[in-house]
């Protein structure tokens, strides 16, 4: 089941976060939190990272909001940064750059601008680690176990393992997963670029198949969910090195 992208709010004017919340939840988004101080964010993000991190830059209290990314940072909690910010001089945006930011948005926001912005962040992260990540492996697996897709105008969260196959339509693809299906507009190739896991094979010019999903093997195809796919002849070999048959 898709899950929709999970937002933390951290704005110290409370009409300005009602608003920004108001905003994400028309937009389709998840608010999992509005907290006044930089402080409070950490403690909640060491607790249960969110999707996405807006963040006002002039937070009252201990930390500003710059300071408030740096240290999750440097506690290896990743999550992608919107930052929002009445105050948009040079030094400002200057040290909100050292913290690699997805996007920078001033306020007062226009709500077009906030959405793609979002957009933008999520597509550019496939998704955050986590405290639990230590070591080089888990954290990869985290990072890459997900996608992110637009879905009835929302942007939904897709684990690799729910897909069964990919098909190509001209400009389209079409995801199925055991519950959905989701049309993209993208190149099948351009889209396989981003599965970055080895049990996703391309079978025919016009399929990629999750090799798990598999329920049947014929002489030419693959039922996967009740779906008979062919395997291209150019893919056959390929294939048959990936999978094991016993006759």
């Amino acid at each position: 089941m898709p899950e929709t992208v999970r937002v933390l709010i951290v704005e110290d004017e409370m009409i300005i976060a009602a608003k920004i919340s108001m905003h994400l939840e028309q937009l389709g988004y998840e608010v999992v939190g509005i907290l006044p101080r930089g402080e409070e964010a950490v403690v909640h993000c060491r607790a249960a990272l969110p999707d996405l991190l807006l963040l006002d830059v002039n937070l009252k209290g201990v930390i500003d909001g710059i300071e408030t990314a740096r240290i999750l940072q440097k506690e290896g909690l990743e999550v992608p940064i919107i930052y929002l910010t009445a105050n948009a001089d040079q030094g400002t945006f200057d040290r909100a750059k050292s913290t690699r930011p997805r996007a920078f948005l001033n306020k007062p926001y226009r709500k077009t601008d906030l959405a793609r912005a979002i957009e933008l962040a999520v597509l550019a992260a496939p998704a955050p680690s986590s405290p639990a990540a230590k070591s080089p492996t888990e954290e990869a697996h985290i990072l890459t176990d997900r996608i992110f897709v637009r879905h009835k105008e929302r942007m939904v969260k897709i684990f690799l393992k729910d897909i069964l196959y990919i098909e190509a339509d001209r400009a389209y693809c079409k995801i199925m997963t055991v519950n959905t299906e989701y049309m993209l507009s993208i190149a099948m190739g351009k889209l396989t670029d981003q599965l970055h896991n080895n049990e996703f094979m391309r079978v025919h010019r016009s399929y990629v198949i999750n090799l798990k999903a598999i329920d049947e093997i014929g002489d030419n195809y693959v039922a996967i969910a009740g779906k008979a796919i062919p395997i291209g002849k150019s893919h056959r070999a390929a294939f048959g090195a990936r999978v094991n048959l016993i006759r």
